[in-house]
């Protein structure tokens, strides 16, 4: 069954989102950007490329003026500025004006790369987002951010720059390994904890056919938890006001990836700093104890972690106050009501922040004991 979402601002459409179990209508969408008259190349890694660039390849190369491809080495650490110089080079040498387009065809480190690329090379070219995984699908290709990391910094360059369509096939999902795979289910759980109980349940209730991987619960998982962020970004498309809410469990996750030198997937430490988070907001009377242990406990069946050892408290707690989410001396911190109602605060302290760290952290005289 397809689906489209369409995403609005100032209640005028920007983009569309299309859910699909192919790539076989990729050329039709790409139509109505008038592709035959534009050279467009695809960015992509060495992982994803040798999946699906062939059969993406098959169906656009006879219908665009020129089809180029740009493979980089996988993974977080391509994510930088020097990736995006040698993209620039690759669009140079190939004459790319402003009339072409970039595919950015992976997961979130390629969207967020390509992206930033799109939006800065020669000011600005159009770029569409061919998500494969299902973190890229359902946060990263959503909402327009795009950027790289600066050092140890995460995303710390980048630009709110919109693609002109986003083009979801989920069948991708069966192809990415199953730690992968649950790493996106912690920004699903985060959806449905934020924004939407009705969803949340949902998702506990088709547990067995996420499991399974059925392509019609996927479609609607996608498009469900897209539709939750959809509410948020339209609201606040520049992360002026509301929109900070998705980024619940991300301050002390964001740290926690960095504290372990991204040896954890991203979706494993936002269940973490989503579990921090909730226990936090246990503390401030906003949950019950009951909510809060049925929160942690429901990230375990999709095999993501809600305890961490070999870290450094003190160090995690170090990392938050570099997040991009510190205002002043301010941590723009969001904490849970209740399960679908997100709130921002600006308030929480550093001992309650190492509180919630140290409500995830079992340091191995924990697990002697």
């Amino acid at each position: 069954m397809s689906q489209r979402l369409t995403i609005n601002q100032n209640n005028n459409p920007i983009y569309d989102i299309v859910y699909e179990q192919d790539f076989n209508s990729l050329a039709g969408e790409l139509d109505a950007f008038d592709i035959k008259n534009k050279k467009l190349c695809i960015i992509t890694d060495s992982k994803v490329n040798s999946f699906y660039s062939d059969e993406i390849c098959s169906l656009l190369k006879d219908k665009c003026k020129k089809l180029i491809i740009y493979v980089f080495p996988s993974g977080e650490q391509s994510k930088n500025l020097d990736t995006v110089k040698n993209i620039y080079e690759f669009l140079i040498q190939n004459k790319f004006d402003r009339k072409d387009m970039l595919l950015a065809l992976g997961g979130g480190v390629v969207g967020d790369m390509a992206g930033f690329a799109a939006a800065t090379y020669l000011r600005g070219i159009d770029f569409v987002q061919i998500p494969t995984t299902l973190l890229a699908q359902v946060d990263s290709s959503i909402g327009g951010k795009t950027g790289v990391d600066l050092d140890q910094y995460k995303n710390m360059v980048g630009a709110f720059y919109m693609p002109k369509l986003v083009y979801m096939n989920v069948s991708t999902l069966k192809t990415l390994d199953d730690r992968q795979y649950y790493s996106g289910m912690g920004e699903v759980l985060k959806h449905g904890l934020i924004k939407s109980a009705s969803f949340y349940e949902w998702i506990i209730d088709h547990m067995y056919e996420i499991h399974e991987r059925d392509l019609e619960t996927l479609e609607e998982m996608v498009y469900k938890s897209c539709n939750c962020k959809k509410i948020v970004v339209e609201k606040d498309p520049t992360e002026k006001g509301e929109r900070a809410i998705l980024n619940f469990g991300h301050t002390i996750g964001h740290a926690i990836e960095k504290a372990k030198n991204f040896e954890l997937t991203h979706g494993e430490c936002v269940a973490l700093g989503c579990v921090a988070a909730a226990y936090i907001s246990w503390n401030r009377n906003l949950l019950t104890k009951e909510e809060y242990y049925e929160i942690r406990d429901m990230f375990v069946p999709f095999n993501l972690p809600i305890s961490i050892d070999k870290i450094d408290p003190e160090e995690v707690l170090a990392l938050t106050t570099s997040d991009k989410k510190v205002e002043g001396d301010h941590i723009k911190f969001i904490l849970l009501k209740k399960v679908g109602k997100a709130v921002i605060d600006t308030t929480v302290t550093k001992d309650e922040i190492m509180t919630g760290i140290h409500e995830i952290y079992f340091s191995e005289e924990d697990w002697d004991e």
